[in-house]
Order: structure tokens, then sequence, then C-alpha cells
């Protein structure tokens, strides 16, 4: 992966970590951003590669300016991949039913969450390169309704519908990748290793066919289908 740039944020932890460590052992420089400076710097020296840690809040958009600006500066070719794991979940997992969820809570969790999705994908913009690929990871609460995953599920939703304006609003590849239920924090350490949900993401942001990712989710079985 000469050349190759990755931009991965909420990569302190979780996905975004499984995903950048993903991407640098497959030889690709990786500019790995979150808000935790302290939590970024530790995953960032852990993990073997060309890993640059830049603190950004997906909240801010001055920050998602400067961490594209950032990662493009040393990328000839423009940004070739740009995964936006960075994501909240206020209360505990399964346990925030809409109804009596607070509006702290809920605006927080849309603002980093979907808007912080939108700021994401519009500041890569002016980077990206000519087959560059922007993937949003989700999961089923954005399609199917599930008791007590509140504004976290609407948030999913809502990240899910700015990939779809994305995709048909530009010539290039934009979707969703759907890992099912990671063991992350977000989870309450339930789920299948973050490890499966970066292989997906490797996969989507390199091999899978654009025009089943574009505006669309793919998940692990498509995956291991395509792998097999």
């Amino acid at each position: 992966m000469d050349d190759y740039t990755a931009v991965v944020t909420g990569a302190s932890r979780g996905i975004g970590e499984a995903v950048a460590r993903r991407f640098a052992a497959e030889g690709a420089r990786v500019v790995a951003c979150a808000r935790d400076t302290d939590a970024l710097d530790e995953a960032v020296a852990s993990i073997d590669g060309e890993v640059e840690a830049v603190r950004a809040d997906v909240r801010d958009e001055f920050d998602v300016e400067r961490l594209m600006e950032t990662a493009a500066r040393a990328s000839a070719g423009g940004l070739d991949a740009v995964v936006a794991c960075a994501g909240v979940y206020h209360g505990d997992p399964g346990e925030t039913p809409l109804p009596g969820e607070a509006y702290s809570a809920f605006d927080d969790t849309l603002r980093t969450n979907v808007r912080g999705v939108f700021a994401t994908v519009r500041e890569a913009l002016p980077h990206l390169a000519d087959d560059a690929r922007v993937l949003v990871p989700s999961g089923g609460v954005a399609r199917e309704a599930t008791s007590g995953y509140g504004s976290y599920a609407v948030s999913k939703a809502a990240a899910e519908a700015v990939v779809r304006g994305f995709a048909v609003d530009l010539d290039l590849t934009v979707g969703v990748v759907d890992p099912g239920v990671v063991a992350t924090d977000l989870t309450g350490g339930r789920g299948r290793d973050p490890a499966d949900a970066a292989d997906l993401c490797y996969w989507a942001a390199t091999d899978a066919p654009a025009e089943a990712l574009d505006g669309e989710v793919v998940g692990l079985g498509d995956y291991r289908s395509a792998t097999a």
C-alpha cells in the first residue's frame, strides 16, 4: 500500500483503533484522530507501522478541517480512505429508551454520531483521491427498531441517511459498513472482536465492488462470501 493514506476518526479505542491497526499492518499511512489526546497517543503507540496521531473532535468542523488538511499534506495523490468511526453512547447499551432520554444526551449523540459524520465527509472532500472511498460504520439498530437504544439508534439511522445523500451527490464511493455487534465500550464489551470489523472495513476500502458499496450497506456476510 505504498502512498496509500487512510484517515480514521475515533481511533483511540474500539473499532476505530482496530481499523487504524489493520490499515497500518498492510503498509498504509494512517492518520488517526480522537478527542482524548492521552487515549489516542496510547493507542497509536501500540500500533506498528506509519501512524500519526492528530487530536480532533468531530463535533467541531474546524478541528475536522485541520485534521484533513494535516492528513493530505503528506499525501501526494490525496486521501485514499476515510473511515468515520467516532461515536458516543450516553448510558448503558440497551437501557436508554427514547421516552426517558435527556435532551442533553440526545443532542450530543446526534451532534457526534450524525453531524460528526457529516463534517468528516464534507471536510475530506477537497482532499480525496479520485478513487477514494469513505466508510461509515453502523449497525442493525439503524434499520430495525430495537427497544432501549434511544438516540443512539436514531443517530445511526440518520448517519446512514447522510451516507446515502453524499453517495447520490458525489462521484465518489461513500458507503456504510455493518460489522454487527462488536465488543466495544459502546456495547458494554458484548459482541465480536473489533478485528473482525477492521477486516470488513479494509475489504470495503480496497476490494469491495464500488457499485455494491456506494450508498449501500455491506456487512460481514458480504465480506466473508467475497473472500471465502
